[in-house]
């Protein structure tokens, strides 16, 4: 019995030490940071947010940043060969503009202005 309430003690000590709660009470710079980041990208307009997808076209965890800035928005219009696989166009009706997106390795892949069904092949490889 002795030994069961030792472990338990054991746990939940440990499960205290590795929640985060204490790290921000002792350093609360490190959650206004993190919050001032945020507000940074939030405060950004639709059109620097394009202008940044288009910049880290590419770059893994594009297709993240692109979720974040646009979500609830895309549309998608097709799919075409490219990337590794497969790549989806998906349409932003709110600012006129369609991203090729490869989930295979979370990359926005082309930009264009406009509806675009489909991508010529050297933009989507």
């Amino acid at each position: 019995m002795k030994l069961a309430s030792l472990l338990t003690t054991s746990v939940l000590l440990g499960m205290m030490t590795l929640w985060d709660g204490p790290l921000k009470a002792i350093n609360p710079h490190l959650v206004q940071a993190s919050a001032q980041e945020m507000k940074d990208v939030t405060g950004l307009t639709n059109q620097a947010k394009i202008e940044l997808v288009t910049k880290n076209k590419g770059q893994f965890g594009g297709g993240d940043q692109l979720r974040r800035f646009f979500f609830g928005d895309l549309e998608p219009i097709g799919v075409q060969p490219g990337g590794a696989g497969m790549v989806v166009n998906l349409y932003n009706k709110a600012n006129d503009v369609t991203f090729a997106y490869c989930a295979t390795y979370d990359v926005v892949v082309a930009v264009k202005s406009g509806k675009v069904k489909r991508f010529l092949a050297s933009e989507v490889k």
